[in-house]
């Protein structure tokens, strides 16, 4: 039917076809079915389903049971594909087989696929004859586009065995940077949102799991969110959940419940504040007036300022202790960022108690003399949630 196109045509094809799958990957599977982020409209529901059986053979209840254990037990021994674990070459190049291994579990099934599709389509056809779809997409290949749809079915097959379980869940959890400090090794690895629909923000989404919308700076491109803020403006879609955002109330001077609810709720954007606005401000204090050696100390030790504890080893954590031993006021205000993440371990205690915690935190903080953990306390004292 279209065996004559031109070259960059049957590319714009190819990149469609996979672009589709992608979408209904982060969409539907990851963050409407796997985090409940989102609800969608039942046809739409169904036409990501369709897309998934005919683009990947991929079953709705394994996948979700998979990526529910990789968060549940995110860089433990039992995590599906970490590669602090697996070793970053072998979820790179048998990310799939990884995936397929954890599939074909039922312990995962059982524990974590609850929730997902089981109705008649789910158990007569696209769970129980998954490879018929990928059959099927291929024979729709071949005929629309002849020789080269056999091309287009393997890019096809191959887009998210490689950029999913391979880029995703190897390099995501191993190379780039990191908005939030979240006790994992997940990073953001920008620019490959065109790709992979915005699943590249993975620190982001282990940070916020439950929320809808994975971009947190102004570069950051979210397509698969662009593409559900088209579908909630046609009332396909309904978003549940976003990251909570704190903002300052300049005239409020006292620490009260609302202060509370805002630093614990949005503990990931204040302790991100914290790193840069008072860890970062003394450190680079510190690296001014240094002489070389010390120099060398501070910046081999700079990320472990503001590195969860749990990704902190033996080795590092000997390097951190000597800097800290070396520059007191990099002690301070590091004793006072443990001090600030143990509030969180607290949050199911009585309001009143946390709010005190958090006054003594504060007046503590100012009393220290360190002009950046000063500055922090008072505007800490303001802090609320953003009102939607």
């Amino acid at each position: 039917m279209f065996h004559d196109l031109p070259l960059w045509a049957y590319v714009l094809v190819a990149l469609a076809l996979t672009h589709a799958v992608i979408a209904s990957v982060t969409i539907y599977l990851h963050r409407h079915q796997a985090h409940r982020s989102l609800d969608l409209n039942p046809a739409v529901s169904h036409l990501f389903r369709l897309c998934l059986w005919l683009g990947t053979g991929m079953v709705t209840r394994e996948w979700v049971a998979v990526h529910r254990k990789h968060h549940a037990r995110v860089e433990l021994a039992e995590d599906p594909h970490s590669p602090q674990q697996h070793g970053i070459g072998k979820v790179l190049l048998e990310g799939a087989e990884l995936y397929r291994a954890e599939a074909d579990d039922p312990a995962t099934l059982e524990g974590y696929g609850h929730g997902t599709p089981d109705d008649w389509l789910e158990r007569n056809l696209y769970g129980r004859f998954p490879m018929l779809g990928v059959a099927t997409m291929f024979a729709i290949d071949v005929l629309l586009f002849g020789a080269p749809g056999i091309t287009i079915w393997a890019v096809q097959m191959m887009w998210i065995p490689i950029f999913a379980a391979g880029v995703i869940n190897g390099a995501g959890h191993y190379w780039g940077y990191r908005n939030f400090e979240s006790p994992d090794a997940s990073t953001n690895i920008v620019p490959l949102g065109l790709l992979i629909g915005g699943e590249e923000l993975h620190n982001n989404h282990h940070a916020f799991a439950s929320s809808a919308r994975f971009s947190s700076r102004w570069f950051e491109i979210d397509l698969g969110w662009c593409y559900i803020r088209l579908l909630e403006t046609l009332g396909l879609a309904r978003v549940k959940k976003v990251p909570p955002l704190p903002v300052i109330d300049h005239g409020k001077h006292g620490v009260d419940v609302e202060t509370v609810r805002a630093v614990i709720s949005a503990r990931m954007h204040v302790m991100a504040h914290y790193a840069s606005d008072v860890i970062g401000a003394v450190y680079r204090e510190e690296k001014a007036k240094a002489n070389r050696a010390a120099r060398r100390l501070l910046r081999s030790g700079r990320r472990l300022l503001v590195r969860h504890d749990s990704l902190i080893d033996e080795g590092a954590r000997r390097r951190l202790e000597d800097m800290l031993a070396s520059h007191r006021s990099l002690q301070v205000v590091y004793e006072f960022r443990q001090r600030l993440q143990a509030l969180w371990q607290q949050r199911s205690a009585r309001e009143d108690n946390l709010i005190a915690a958090l006054q003594d935190w504060c007046h503590e903080a100012e009393a220290t003399g360190i002009e950046a953990l000063q500055a922090f306390a008072r505007k800490l004292r303001g802090y609320r949630l953003a009102t939607a």
